[in-house]
């Protein structure tokens, strides 16, 4: 099969297309037929080697391929899985690179079967890409905070593809969300429904705390702006930390005042069918948005990455798998 892949670290121009050994269904697992894969954070990371030390600590060998969700049609379900996946169901499935699998950057992809979940009805395959890793990452960070309706979260990156579900997901909660915007992105994160926008940037806590003077209950740091949002949490608050691989480490923070900081690991989510499934529902009901910046053919996996690394990307670009599109 095709893949997109890299057999040496560095820029976009490492990314190429080889053909790879086509994987099949196990037991328990079931084989994506891929038609779309994003372009996330995190497969830069991967590209560049910042993640080397994990990858060679694991299953794989070069050559490596990059990716993190997927969607396509199921086209193999392994004997013995426990699914109600049916073949040619349209579905959608966190990928973890590290693992056996690869990464999502190929024509299939196999994964266990609880990784996967059906399409948002109604979705392209670009728009169900978007939603497995960045929704799960947002569900997993809104679920370590545990809060009570009623409560206040700030926000940080909120009109990116992370910040912006979590901004969804905590209103579907009941919660009070004041998110941070450059004044270009207020009109997009107003949309998303913040309750209360903020200048993003430096200081960006002083201005939340001058918003709610006795301090917000918590912080989603998708924007990992660290200590500069610690002025907007009470004592006693709450700041979740989005991790990518590589970095779930402990916490560089000393925030004080009793403030609790919490890791976000999205694979600790990446066998939670009901958190995915969920997450489908609520994009069938028009709660969560499934937001596309670009597509482009595998073949310009490069131009994607480069893309990306520029900066001020809304939404993700996807990559488009169809056989035509790997000529």
């Amino acid at each position: 099969m095709k893949a997109v892949v890299i057999t040496e670290y560095g820029g976009p121009e490492v990314l190429r297309q080889a053909d790879v050994e086509e994987p099949h269904a196990g037991p328990g697992r079931v084989r994506i037929r891929v038609h779309a894969a994003t372009v996330n954070p995190a497969d830069v990371l991967l590209r560049i080697g910042d993640i080397d030390d994990v990858l060679r600590a694991g299953p794989l060998t070069p050559p490596y391929r990059p990716g993190m969700e997927v969607a396509g049609l199921i086209d193999e379900i392994g004997a013995d899985t426990a699914t109600d996946l049916r073949i040619g169901d349209r579905a959608m499935a966190i990928v973890i690179p590290i693992e056996e699998s690869g990464g999502a950057y190929a024509e299939y992809v196999v994964v266990d079967a609880d990784q996967v979940a059906l399409a948002p009805a109604g979705s392209s395959h670009a728009e169900a890409a978007t939603l497995p890793m960045n929704g799960l990452t947002a569900r997993r960070a809104l679920d370590v905070l545990n809060l009570s309706p009623g409560d206040t979260v700030a926000v940080t990156g909120a009109a990116g593809a992370v910040g912006g579900y979590v901004v969804q997901l905590a209103k579907a909660d009941g919660l009070t969300v004041i998110a941070d915007a450059s004044p270009a992105d207020e009109q997009l994160v107003a949309a998303l429904g913040a309750d209360h926008i903020v200048a993003r940037g430096p200081a960006v806590g002083k201005r939340i705390r001058t918003l709610r003077p006795e301090g917000v209950t918590a912080v989603v740091d998708a924007a990992l702006q660290g200590d500069e949002v610690l002025p907007a949490l009470r004592d006693d608050g709450q700041i979740a930390i989005v991790r990518r691989p590589g970095e779930r480490g402990t916490s560089p923070l000393h925030p004080g005042r009793g403030i609790a900081v919490r890791d976000v690991w999205v694979p600790d989510y990446a066998h939670r069918t009901d958190k995915l499934d969920g997450l489908r529902v609520l994009a069938e009901q028009g709660a969560i948005a499934l937001r596309v910046a670009q597509t482009l053919p595998a073949a310009d996996a490069g131009a994607a990455h480069r893309a990306l690394e520029e900066g001020g990307t809304r939404g993700r670009l996807v990559l488009l798998f169809d056989a035509e599109e790997m000529l």
